[in-house]
This record gives C-alpha cells, structure tokens and sequence, in this order.
C-alpha cells in the first residue's frame, strides 16, 4: 500500500522554493542539507498529520551526478511551484513489481537518515511528473514524525492531469488516501493548507 509521505516545492534555486512556500504558509523552513547522490539540497517544514513539505533545488555547490537527477530536476524550469507529491512504502521491491513505472530503486542518505527512492532513468515521473514518487524509509525516525508541525495541517493535496481518470485507476488498488483527489485539467498539483495564516492554497 501506498501512503501520502511529504510534498516537494521544486524550484531553480533552493532560495526561490523556500521563499515561496514560506510566503504561503507564512513559517520560517527548518534546515534540511545535501543529498550527494543527486547533486540536490532542501528545506523542510513538519505539516500535520505526520506529513512535510520540502523545499527542493539542484545544490550548485555539489558535484553532479553521473545519471538523471530525482523529480526531473535537470530540466526544471520557470516558477517555484508545488510539483511532485511522495508515497511511502514499506517494501520497495513489492512497491515496484506492483507499478513499474515508478523508476529504479536507488540507495539514498542523508545525515543520520536513509531511504530507499524510486527514480526512473532519465529522473522524469510518470504522467507529466504528476505520478507520485515512491520512498522506502529505513528505520522508525522519519522526517513526517519528527518535525515539528508548527501549525500546518494538510486539509486537501489535489492531483490535476488530462490523465486525471487513468492515473487514479492505475494508484486506486495501492492507494488509499483520503486527502487526496483527482482532477481532470491541466497537469498540477494544489495543496489546501491550514496555516497560521489561515486557510491557503499551495501551487
């Protein structure tokens, strides 16, 4: 079974993704720190229930990787915006027997944490990126539980594609997540998030 792990705010330079999700939710980001695999780096904020959202850029200090960058980073372009969603699971090897299209599992570590991370080859997720990236944690401590929520709650994450019907047949036998809807549009993702601020949608 799938489980709604964190969302990512990607964006040209890890300074545009946290300003952006900090200008929504009006909250300072958490450090988060390097992932040498792929040459990336983050921000994080704790959101309830036991979810995150990073903040999420190529790090141009870091050596570049030998294959694809995760969540299409190579290619990233334009505004910051709200643009991959994450699902954990709790045995990669079944997970991607089960949705293929998921990507390669690839080995990933950062300061005292690692997981497992579905990447396809060439870093770009199914369904225009809208397909939900696929994370193994190893051990109990995971980012969802520790952080601290500083008053975001996830109310609603809504997942627009053209594609909208067939992606959600394709996720609806391993997924079971009230929080998440599925809409015929334009590919996109929309966080409904209650803030200090109030009620706010993240894009």
């Amino acid at each position: 079974m799938l489980a709604l792990d964190h969302i990512a705010v990607l964006g040209e330079s890890l300074e545009e993704a946290a300003a952006h999700l900090e200008a929504a939710v009006g909250i300072p980001l958490l450090p988060g720190g390097r992932h040498n695999r792929f040459g990336t780096h983050n921000r994080l904020l704790g959101m309830a229930p036991d979810l995150y959202i990073e903040a999420i850029a190529v790090d141009p200090a870091a050596e570049p990787p030998t294959d694809a960058r995760w969540f299409g980073l190579d290619h990233f372009s334009g505004p910051a915006r709200l643009d991959k969603w994450i699902c954990r699971v709790e045995d990669m090897v079944s997970a991607l027997q089960a949705l293929p299209i998921a990507g390669e599992p690839i080995e990933v570590s950062r300061g005292g944490l690692s997981w497992t991370m579905a990447v396809p080859k060439d870093g770009f997720l199914p369904f225009d990126g809208l397909f939900p990236a696929l994370i193994q944690w190893h051990g109990t401590q995971i980012p969802g539980r520790t952080l601290p929520k500083g008053g975001v709650r996830l109310q609603q994450l809504t997942v627009s594609h053209p594609e909208a019907d067939a992606l959600q047949a394709l996720l609806a036998p391993h997924l079971s997540e009230p929080l998440i809807r599925f809409e015929t549009a334009a590919p996109g993702l929309a966080a409904e998030l209650e803030t200090p601020l109030g009620e706010v949608q993240l894009t």
